[in-house]
């Protein structure tokens, strides 16, 4: 089987989304807002099983974009590991993913992520839990609409 043919939920998530991510600290005051554009592809060239850029920019008209290429393990898991993370996702059941992963920068620092896609498929809604040596100390609250559907290939 394919990533394809294991993870169809994964598939449904082909395309462009763009949306806010919001920062909250432990008692939910806001440290951070910024607008993202995320393409999400399953290259059918081999290059890789799955692949993502993140693209964000701040108010202040600072810029990030961020690379991730994932490997299918098979079984319904795919791996990130990039130099800035490693981690794995899967699909938690047919509407949710489940990712975790930690930043090689601070391996003290890992992230717990579910993202939810509407039943219609042009919406997302996403949370990264922060935890620093187990203690959670951020969320990240991320809505996202889908701008663009289909297959990309970055």
């Amino acid at each position: 089987m394919s990533i394809r043919d294991d993870m169809p939920l994964l598939a449904r998530h082909e395309g462009d989304w763009e949306g806010t991510y919001t920062v909250v600290d432990r008692d939910g005051r806001v440290t951070d807002r910024h607008t993202a554009h995320l393409t999400c592809a399953l290259p059918g060239d081999g290059s890789h099983d799955y692949y993502q850029i993140n693209r964000y920019t701040w108010p202040d008209g600072r810029t990030e974009e961020h690379h991730f290429p994932g490997r299918y393990l098979g079984g319904g898991r795919c791996r990130f590991d990039t130099d800035r993370i490693i981690g794995e996702f899967w699909e938690a059941d047919e509407h949710t993913i489940y990712l975790n992963w930690v930043y090689k920068a601070d391996p003290s620092v890992r992230l717990f992520e579910l993202i939810v896609l509407s039943q219609d498929g042009h919406h997302r809604s996403r949370t990264w839990q922060w935890l620093k040596d187990g203690v959670c100390f951020q969320r990240t609250l991320i809505n996202e609409t889908r701008v663009r559907d289909g297959s990309t290939r970055p």
